[in-house]
């Protein structure tokens, strides 16, 4: 198994901590611990979403909190906290999500409902690609 990225959970920017992030071609790695290690995976073709949140803190010390959302039972929400350069993270993550659906033949599709449970399709849409409002 290749590493595609590494680092460490950091303070005041720097890598003091013992939490652990990585991610290979097919899975996004967390562990945690010093003593009593936990080790928790996502695979990569079950994440749904991922954002990125930088306080003015973690501007400062030029850090950053990855958040990710997947359809994983035991880990639904991983968060990559205080990690350097965060945007170029999440598009690491990105592309590689992308890669493993792709690899997978997976094509997410998202259904949207309007209040009444009536499926919306593409002539109810609006330009931004928000539902039109009624």
């Amino acid at each position: 198994m290749e590493i595609i990225w590494n680092d460490r959970k950091r303070h005041l920017g720097l890598p003091l901590s013992f939490t652990k992030y990585s991610l290979s071609e097919d899975r996004l790695f967390r562990e945690t611990g010093c003593f009593t290690i936990r080790e928790e995976e996502i695979l990569l073709y079950r994440i749904s979403d991922i954002s990125l949140t930088r306080s003015f803190i973690q501007r400062i010390f030029g850090v950053g909190t990855v958040c990710v959302q997947s359809s994983d039972k035991t880990c639904p929400h991983l968060d990559i906290i205080n990690v350097r350069d965060p945007r170029a993270v999440k598009e690491i993550i990105f592309q590689n999500v992308e890669a493993a659906k792709e690899k997978r033949r997976m094509r997410a599709t998202e259904i949207l409902d309007d209040d009444d449970g009536e499926f919306l399709g593409d002539d109810d849409m609006s330009n931004d690609g928000c539902a039109a409002e009624a």
